[in-house]
C-alpha cells in the first residue's frame, strides 16, 4: 500500500512538531514561544523547545482546521514525510500511538 493521508487529523492532534533549522529561521511558522520573541541561535531555540510548532488550547496543531491542514502545501518537512500508513521504522512508534488513541479513526486512515 502506498503512503496516503485520509485526513483524519490524528497526527496533528497527538504529536509535537519540531521545525528544522531552515523552517524555524524562516519565521513563517508560528511557534510555542513566539510571544517571547525570536531566538536567532537555532541550537538554543531547539534546547528550550522554541522550535516547536504552536498548539491550540486543545493541544492540536495551530494550523489544523477541522481535520485538515490549513498550510498543507507549505507544511513542515516532518509533516510531509509522515503518514499513518507508513512502514518506515522511524514512524512505527507514532503509528502505534495513533492506533492506540483512536482505533476507529485509524482504521479509516489505514484503509
Amino acid at each position: 500500500m502506498a503512503n496516503s493521508c485520509n485526513g483524519c487529523g490524528l497526527c496533528c492532534k497527538l504529536f509535537l512538531i519540531n521545525l528544522s533549522r531552515e523552517e524555524y529561521l524562516s519565521g513563517k511558522y508560528r511557534t510555542v514561544f513566539e510571544q517571547y520573541g525570536f531566538m536567532a541561535d537555532f541550537g538554543e531555540a531547539k534546547k528550550c523547545g522554541a522550535n516547536l510548532l504552536a498548539k491550540k488550547d486543545d493541544g492540536s496543531c495551530i494550523y489544523l482546521d477541522g481535520t485538515q491542514c490549513g498550510i498543507h502545501a507549505d507544511r513542515p518537512k516532518v509533516c510531509q514525510a509522515f503518514f499513518c500508513t507508513s512502514k518506515a521504522k522511524g514512524f512505527q512508534s507514532m503509528v502505534t500511538i495513533i492506533k492506540e488513541n483512536d482505533s476507529q479513526k485509524i482504521s479509516s486512515c489505514a484503509s
